[in-house]
């Protein structure tokens, strides 16, 4: 960090070390958005195995919507925040990497008209590079881990034509599973 900033709170944040401490405070280490994601990617398995994996390309498509604010919702339900300090230069890089996944979910899309598991597996490729950045944001390597977790699985995937339900259920039993360790780590204090 070149250039201090200044929090809500009028406190100066000086150090990469205290920024990310800030988001980590903040969204829990992000444990909890991890977590619910991999809940709408279960709603999407479920309506994949019970429906069809057309309806589960939407059910992800529209409940990805809704990630960030049940996240919102579930993080101040636990206790906390949901609001890094305004003078967080991480703040501007988590906007980016949103605005960045965001435009790449239209490719996850055309994908679907090929085939509905390819969106699935676009999908963890494109959430995969997300959490990457998120081991910047909240100072926590285990994201390097879950990103290639997704990022493999989406390769694996494809090469053995895994079907659009068990590339959902793929999706949501990493994001879930990371969820619950970053949360014991957030917990610990092992970030």
């Amino acid at each position: 960090m070149s250039q201090n900033s200044t929090d809500q709170k009028g406190t100066k944040i000086e150090t990469m070390a205290q920024a990310q401490h800030n988001m980590q405070k903040a969204y829990a280490g992000g444990a909890l958005g991890a977590l619910v994601s991999g809940s709408v990617w279960l709603v999407a398995t479920i309506v994949a195995f019970w429906v069809s994996s057309q309806s589960a390309v939407w059910t992800l498509f529209f409940g990805g919507m809704l990630i960030h604010p049940l996240g919102m919702v579930v993080g101040k339900l636990a206790g906390f925040s949901g609001q890094h300090d305004k003078g967080n230069p991480l703040g501007q890089s988590a906007m980016e990497g949103t605005l960045f996944m965001l435009l790449c979910i239209p490719l996850a899309l055309l994908l679907s008209f090929q085939s509905h598991a390819w969106f699935f597996q676009g999908m963890l490729l494109i959430i995969g590079g997300r959490y990457l950045t998120f081991a910047t944001l909240y100072g926590n390597k285990t994201y390097w881990l879950m990103g290639g977790f997704l990022g493999v699985a989406a390769f694996l995937l494809f090469f053995i034509e895994a079907d659009a339900a068990i590339s959902a259920l793929s999706g949501s039993t990493i994001e879930i599973f990371f969820g619950i360790v970053l949360f014991a780590q957030f917990r610990r204090g092992n970030t």
